[in-house]
């Protein structure tokens, strides 16, 4: 799949062989990667030319874009917001007319939130279908992907990131490329849940996705609203037992010797990581993820997709840290992250997820929707994300001067 000698922004995470490799944190500075990342190697064989690398916070950790390494990224649309994160740096880029694509990474929403606050689009593959780097490619929460701001621009930049390599056990087939132009959605059935159980969320942001709902309704789909019996609570210390026994043990064992160093949202994750694993056995988070898994096939039984918010909060600080939790409408959430309501698929992480535009926040950036198919169905995801570009274009928006 051809790239046609496109620019791409790679973030910071993505190793360029002998190019820096700090992954945003000041102990790495001076580290350099030995060989490409899968996703870099395939974008150079089809012609895409790496002109630009995005920023990141320290170890991708984070749900904002600042770091002592790279200072502060911020929205394009309003400098005070942050542009999310952690590819905050692509969707910033991407905004403000830096690049035409780029890559991205998602554990927990990293992608998809960064779409979401840029007024961009960011699709989380099913786990295996883009190639990772070992050894934390085989963490089954993890996924890199593309971003771009257009559907087909995202489709053409999937295309040439799928399909197995051979630096990653857990990469699969590809479902063959996602096409760059669909039918509509008329007779599609699709699931409406604006709270995905009790996430709190804020009067403009479930406006936005209600609007997306009735736009796939009047083009001839069948949009019922549903609700799940997930909450913030529970999907919180599922994803930080998964973190406690992954993630955070790499993080301590990358940043060995140089705490100090680390920016606080990073000390505060690893403290948060390594407290859910004392919590809770690796057993214990596997069991709480295969009841997540079941709620979430039970509720879209019937349905060809689901559409949700992807943030339950219209906006982030882009210099705040939400080491104290964070305020939605009035109901305080103890930890930051509970406003985000992508990090159940990633529990999920056999169902592709198509992040699009869905409106602008009554601070005047914008907000996002969540596409979410059936394991491994990424032509949906696509089709209905055509869909809601064609019926509620975003291609004319820019952020103001």
């Amino acid at each position: 799949m051809p790239c046609w000698r496109l620019p791409v922004a790679t973030k910071e995470k993505h190793a360029i062989a002998g190019r820096s490799f700090s992954q945003g944190l000041l102990a790495c500075a001076d580290d350099v990667a030995a060989v490409d990342h899968p996703i870099v190697e395939r974008i150079k064989a089809a012609g895409g030319i790496i002109h630009a690398r995005t920023t990141s916070p320290e170890f991708s950790c984070a749900t904002i874009t600042h770091s002592p390494m790279w200072g502060v990224t911020r929205n394009p649309w309003n400098p005070e917001c942050s542009p999310g994160g952690s590819s905050g740096g692509a969707g910033a880029a991407l905004a403000a007319g830096f690049t035409t694509l780029a890559t991205a990474s998602d554990i927990a929403g990293s992608t998809r939130l960064p779409a979401s606050f840029t007024g961009t689009v960011g699709y989380k593959a099913p786990y295996g279908r883009i190639p990772g780097m070992p050894p934390l490619s085989a963490d089954w929460y993890r996924g890199d992907g593309p971003m771009a701001r257009t559907v087909a621009d995202t489709a053409l930049l999937a295309n040439v990131m799928a399909g197995p390599h051979p630096l990653d056990h857990t990469s699969v087939g590809s479902a063959g490329p996602v096409p760059l132009e669909f039918d509509g959605v008329e007779g599609m059935r699709i699931a409406l849940c604006i709270q995905l159980g009790d996430y709190p969320v804020m009067p403009d942001v479930e406006a936005n996705t209600r609007a997306v709902a009735a736009a796939l309704e009047a083009a001839g789909a069948v949009v019922e609203e549903i609700e799940l019996l997930w909450t913030t609570r529970e999907i919180s210390e599922t994803i930080f037992t998964h973190f406690g026994h992954i993630l955070g043990p790499a993080m301590e064992a990358a940043t060995a010797g140089s705490e100090d160093r680390l920016a606080t949202y990073t000390r505060r994750f690893i403290a948060d990581a390594r407290a859910a694993a004392r919590r809770h056995t690796l057993l214990d988070g596997l069991t709480a993820e295969a009841r997540i898994q079941a709620q979430l096939a039970d509720a879209m039984a019937g349905f060809d997709a689901l559409i949700c918010p992807a943030s339950a909060v219209s906006a982030l600080k882009a210099d705040e840290d939400y080491l104290d939790g964070i305020d939605v409408g009035g109901v305080k959430l103890q930890h930051y992250w509970e406003a985000h309501m992508t990090s159940p698929f990633n529990i999920n992480n056999r169902c592709p997820v198509l992040a699009v535009p869905s409106g602008l926040a009554d601070v005047g950036i914008p907000t996002g929707a969540q596409i979410v198919g059936h394991p491994f169905d990424d032509h949906t995801v696509f089709r209905v994300g055509a869909a809601v570009e064609q019926l509620k274009p975003w291609a004319h928006l820019t952020p103001p001067l």
